[in-house]
């Protein structure tokens, strides 16, 4: 039970340090999750064309590229300047 308390420090410590963080979990995500995602978004989309529904394609395919312009926008870390940009069209 000590070691359990001593490694719970040893975390805390390393927090207060700011060597503690999120950094490389967001990297493996963006090397492997986002990749495996793509891929099956363009399986899936062969699959619904091989069957003869174009129309389909085209309606999922819309969805699908504002969805990955959001993801592009979280991932590049420029979400405050795109949304600056966007009220500037609004507002002028």
């Amino acid at each position: 039970m000590t070691s359990l308390y001593a490694a719970a420090a040893g975390y805390r410590l390393l927090a207060q340090e700011g060597q503690l963080g999120t950094n490389n979990l967001q990297q493996w995500i963006q090397g492997n999750i986002v990749p495996l995602l793509l891929l099956a978004i363009a399986v899936i989309l062969l699959w619904i064309g091989g069957r003869g529904d174009n129309a389909g394609v085209a309606r999922r395919s819309v969805g699908l590229v504002v969805g990955l312009v959001a993801l592009g926008i979280a991932v590049s870390g420029k979400a405050g300047e795109v949304g600056k940009f966007l009220a500037s069209l609004i507002v002028g």
